[in-house]
């Protein structure tokens, strides 16, 4: 499948999600809660930001991140602004949070509830993850919930944050990382496309091509249950990386 088309289905499928009338992999309200909270999540964070909370994670990146009072903050694929809200009580009002992604239903819905939160250090620019809307060396922390196995260019994804970061700053991921390679008919399939699973890399493929932007790398964890809990068993977890900018 050509890279366009997959960016199209991918795009296709979020912006259904944006205006609530599909789900590429999450349910009712209730169920979105549920698995925020599997993932990692607290009550009240969920509770807090429930309009910005779509249930499409698979991790939680801000726990994991080292951010800072003050620091500059990049989410890659930001969504509705669950983790970028998340991450400006992080930073402070000294700090600034700044989400990129390619729907933009997506981005407008962010900006409405950042606009219903009072949050004034948080923007959200339309963009896509391989050619970001950022500065060169601008960027102290890089966070990412279950998104870059949808884009059709990993490689460019990886390099695009290693450019935005300061020398020393550091990319947290969450992201759905497969366990062994899967038949072509699922590698060909638009729901496991947009949902997470066709898309995806193998887990050292994944890592190499981090290290291969620049990144120093060091796997925090992995998530193996997350498969039955929301993929019906396929061979895929969820990784948590630390990458460094040297």
């Amino acid at each position: 499948m050509q890279n366009e088309e997959v960016k199209k289905i991918v795009k296709e499928s979020y912006t259904k999600i944006a205006k609530g009338s599909g789900c590429s992999c999450c349910g009712a309200k209730k169920e979105q809660e549920k698995i925020a909270e599997e993932i990692g999540y607290s009550k009240e964070d969920i509770g807090k930001f429930s309009e910005a909370n779509l249930g499409l994670g698979c991790g939680n990146p801000v726990a994991m991140a080292e951010m800072k009072r003050g620091n500059v903050v990049l989410d890659l694929g930001s969504g509705a602004g669950f983790d970028c809200f998340l991450a400006a009580r992080r930073v402070e009002e000294t700090g600034k949070v700044i989400g990129v992604d390619m729907v933009p239903e997506m981005v407008e819905k962010a900006k409405a509830n950042g606009e219903k939160y009072g949050y004034r250090n948080v923007e959200f620019k339309l963009g896509e993850i391989e050619n970001l809307p950022v500065e060169n060396d601008s960027i102290d922390i890089i966070i990412s919930n279950c998104v870059i196995n949808l884009s059709p260019d990993k490689d460019k994804v990886f390099e695009e944050s290693f450019r935005v970061l300061k020398i020393g700053g550091k990319m947290f991921v969450s992201d759905i990382v497969l366990l062994q390679e899967l038949p072509e008919e699922v590698r060909n399939n638009e729901k496991l496309l947009s949902g997470c699973v066709a898309g995806a890399l193998l887990k050292d493929d994944y890592v190499s091509r981090m290290e291969k932007a620049g990144f120093k790398v060091e796997v925090l964890s992995e998530d193996k249950d997350i498969s039955k809990k929301q993929y019906s068993g396929m061979p895929l977890e969820s990784l948590k990386v630390k990458a460094i900018k040297k």
